[in-house]
């Protein structure tokens, strides 16, 4: 079985049964984002299994943003009151909208809520989509942190895996994002098809020349409903593609970079707190096409799911409720979605925060943590659970002991 390890905007579990009010609780409620979801892009990339829609007839740029608006106007009774700390804005492809967009987006956020702040504002971007003055229009309509998606700076295997950049736009990007922003994240791809030890090495050093303050170093894998899983290219065995993800994570060791979650890696101070709030199993609103949020009450916590299409989308939002689904969910399923979330960090989590995030005592869990530490898979005391580098090397196998039986 395989267990699905992305952040939760593109994560639906299956509905569960609600819990009595007399049966559980959470005494207060976990830091909340927002994350916007925006799902054009330029061309559908063959192994992509995001909410992504090429845009060849192009898009209303305004309409959009007013529909997302909306969308957070109508869901504003959900969170009422509650502080923002970090906005994340992905896709698709966000950088192809414009800076103007992003401002008058991010003033009318300020508007409706109470956005901190020091609240952490992530946008990401493709190097086939920007430009000098769009990266600093960007900065100055309020955005803090940019997360590119360079995935190799090896023309061949940009070509491979269906980039519509080259790669010197992806070198381009990259300076860009140096000379503009504070700090930014490049996203890297290995185990593509074709390529070696060395090259996948060499895509890490051209992205440490450019001193990103973050990097996410993803495996190539072939998700299911994409075109390369329907058509697989020949990639790199597993043995190769360990060796790659055990010399990418020394080299980055020896940079300075934290291996901080399973593949994201920050110089200190730099972890991405948009996504460390995903794996505390912190709350955040979702709004736009496909959009799936988090959201946790004293008597409940449920999980919400837009419409995904964008014509869908927009319908359902000028009719005044832009959610297809919102599932409740039941104790049995709190432990797992807990650890799918936690034992991604290195650090897994402080023993209290167990109870604070699910409104359970550890106990309810004992007989697998006890089976994961016969294991090896964690390493705990009475203060902190981790995954073990076994556990984190085998993750699937350590997540399936918390499934609900």
């Amino acid at each position: 079985m395989s267990i699905p390890i992305h952040p939760h905007p593109t994560y639906r579990p299956a509905a569960i049964q609600p819990i009595g009010r007399s049966h559980w609780q959470l005494d207060a409620l976990p830091p909340l984002s927002l994350y916007i979801h925006f799902p054009w892009c330029v061309r559908k990339c063959p192994y992509c299994d995001f909410n992504s829609h090429e845009a060849k007839t192009g898009f209303d740029e305004a309409g959009y943003v007013e529909a997302l608006l909306r969308d957070l106007e109508h869901s504003l009774p959900l969170i009422w009151g509650r502080p923002v700390h970090t906005v994340f804005m992905g896709g698709g492809t966000p950088s192809l909208f414009s800076p103007a967009a992003m401002e008058t987006l991010l003033a009318g956020l300020r508007a409706r809520l109470k956005l901190l702040p020091d609240a952490e504002i992530t946008l990401e971007a493709n190097p086939g989509t920007v430009e000098a003055a769009k990266f600093e229009g960007y900065r100055a309509a309020g955005i803090n942190r940019l997360s590119i998606g360079i995935q190799s700076f090896d023309p061949g295997h940009l070509q491979a895996i269906g980039r519509i950049h080259d790669a010197d736009e992806a070198r381009r990007a990259a300076a860009l994002a140096r000379d503009t922003f504070d700090t930014f994240n490049l996203d890297l791809m290995f185990a593509l098809p074709g390529q070696t030890l060395a090259q996948a090495l060499a895509d890490v050093e051209t992205a440490l020349s450019f001193s990103p303050t973050h990097l996410s170093c993803y495996h190539l894998t072939l998700e299911p409903n994409t075109w390369f899983y329907r058509h697989p290219p020949e990639l790199p065995d597993d043995d190769a593609a360990a060796e790659m993800h055990d010399a990418i994570e020394a080299r980055l060791a020896a940079a300075g970079f934290e291996h901080y979650e399973t593949s994201a890696y920050a110089r200190p101070g730099h972890a991405a707190r948009h996504n460390l709030n995903y794996w505390r199993f912190g709350d955040y609103l979702g709004i736009g096409a496909g959009a799936h949020g988090k959201l946790s009450f004293h008597d409940r916590i449920i999980r919400q799911a837009r419409y995904k299409q964008p014509a869908a989308y927009l319908k359902a939002v000028a009719a005044g409720n832009a959610v297809q689904s919102e599932d409740v969910l039941g104790h049995d399923a709190l432990p797992f979605e807990f650890m799918l979330n936690a034992l991604r960090l290195a650090e897994g989590f402080a023993v209290p925060l167990f109870r604070e995030r699910t409104g359970l005592p550890l106990n309810v869990i004992e007989k697998p943590l006890l089976e994961a530490e016969r294991l090896g898979l964690i390493e705990r005391d009475h203060q902190r659970i981790r995954p073990s580098e076994r556990g984190r090397r085998y993750q699937n196998q350590l997540l399936q002991l918390f499934l609900p039986a």
